[in-house]
């Protein structure tokens, strides 16, 4: 008998395809001869190149015809939608396959950013909305982490490219963040920074380069900018090797989890309890979000401006609590 062959879909982004790979893993083990695809578009490749749960990571690249005449010859026997965007809707269309999917709860969402109804259930961390869409195969959460798989030449010694002190430690400060909403402004990193007291890496793309700049112009201290310096998977190496990573809502923050870091995550426009994209099962943890704002969460995933226009969700950021939860757990080897 042929083994059993699923196709996974979700497009993008980093950190929401990091959140569907319990659902790979789980999938693998529980149906060891089975063949597990994956499609991703090409930019976040790298994400899942090294997973060995896949069996083959299929590429979309703008054509989704071209990958529907892929995927008809190979002949899928379920198609595992975890991203419901309506290029998946038609993709599940065309291939005529048995098809499993998680409540993407976008209503619920809309109402709560829009209108601030909460109909959200609290608690419920999307990884295991994810394998919810399993559960009808008899797949159940291992109750373990996130995955993340790098290549050997992709692993950063620090010893190598970081100035002394680095190489007795150092607090990872993942600067970035896809939307302005997201990331704290310039003169509150400087705060943090300058509170840190400890050796800090700035990580963040070549989007990042004049704040890291303006950070290392400004603050003294051992602080060491390699925003847009590295590949992806090499920024991912240094998290790993990381005492402390300081991060807003981004890839980085939940790959920490596959390396079960002690992460201090802050939050702007998103809500992680309501939307359930804390940090997944970090031991050590903690979320800074400012309280009592009636507009907050204003998005699902950030937006170019605040739509009040005081942006007070990061503008009240308390910097010396998070530095110092900062310098607390480096501290605590």
């Amino acid at each position: 008998m042929a083994a059993t062959k699923f196709l996974i879909i979700r497009f993008s982004s980093i950190g929401d395809i990091v959140l569907t790979t319990p659902v790979v893993r789980c999938l693998k083990q529980q149906y060891p001869e089975a063949e597990i695809h994956y499609v991703v578009k090409k930019k976040f490749g790298m994400v899942l190149e090294h997973n060995p749960y896949i069996d083959q990571l299929h590429y979309l690249d703008g054509n989704l015809k071209e990958l529907i005449r892929i995927f008809r010859k190979e002949n899928f026997d379920y198609v595992i939608d975890l991203h419901k965007t309506l290029r998946s809707y038609w993709l599940r269309a065309w291939l005529r396959r048995k098809t499993l999917s998680f409540r993407k709860l976008s209503v619920e969402k809309f109402l709560l950013n829009r209108f601030h109804l909460d109909l959200l259930p609290r608690g419920v961390h999307i990884v295991e909305r994810n394998l919810e869409a399993v559960r009808p195969l008899g797949v159940v959460n291992d109750g373990k982490p996130v995955d993340y798989f790098i290549a050997p030449d992709e692993e950063v010694h620090p010893e190598r490219v970081l100035p002394f002190p680095y190489q007795n430690g150092f607090v990872v400060f993942v600067i970035g963040g896809q939307h302005y909403t997201k990331r704290l402004p310039l003169e509150k990193i400087m705060e943090v920074c300058k509170r840190l007291r400890c050796p800090v890496l700035l990580l963040g793309g070549p989007e990042d380069r004049e704040v890291a700049r303006q950070v290392t112009n400004r603050v003294a201290g051992p602080i060491y900018d390699l925003c847009g310096k590295l590949r992806f998977n090499e920024s991912v190496s240094l998290v790993r090797q990381a005492r402390v990573v300081i991060t807003h809502d981004t890839g980085l923050m939940h790959i920490s989890g596959a390396f079960d870091k002690r992460v201090i995550s802050v939050w702007g426009a998103t809500s992680p309890d309501r939307f359930g994209v804390w940090p997944y099962l970090n031991s050590e943890r903690e979320e800074f979000l400012v309280e009592g704002l009636n507009c907050h969460p204003c998005s699902n995933f950030g937006s170019g401006k605040c739509p009040k226009g005081h942006f007070k969700c990061m503008r009240l950021q308390d910097t010396a609590a998070i530095a110092a939860a900062g310098v607390r757990w480096f501290n605590n080897t």
